[in-house]
């Protein structure tokens, strides 16, 4: 199923794509607006930085930032965020979706 997601990326339209990555929480959301899933993925504590550059992002791109956490403290992703700031439209939305494929296996998993 997961390779077969991985294929069908390609195939989306533009709208897709970011629909797809919009679908997905930001990064540090409310924990009070999280799945059980995203909760034990990201944790419950706020980071008031990640609040900042996820708008940043999303004024940048014009979808929200999705990375596969992995159990990686905060301060971790805040400084992926920034390096990812830096990337084009493209290739930040391609990343997302691969973002978003990855953390599907990590739950089916």
């Amino acid at each position: 199923m997961i390779e077969r997601a991985l294929e069908l990326l390609s195939d989306l339209t533009e709208e897709e794509k970011v629909a797809t990555v919009n679908a997905h929480p930001r990064i540090g959301e409310d924990p009070r607006r999280l799945s059980r899933f995203s909760l034990a993925e990201q944790g419950a504590d706020l980071v008031p930085e990640l609040e900042r550059l996820n708008a940043a992002y999303e004024a940048r791109f014009g979808f929200r930032f999705v990375v596969f956490v992995d159990g990686r403290p905060k301060s971790e992703i805040v400084e992926v965020l920034k390096r990812r700031l830096g990337n084009d439209r493209n290739q930040e939305l391609e990343t997302g979706l691969r973002a978003v494929v990855d953390i599907a296996r990590s739950r089916l998993g």
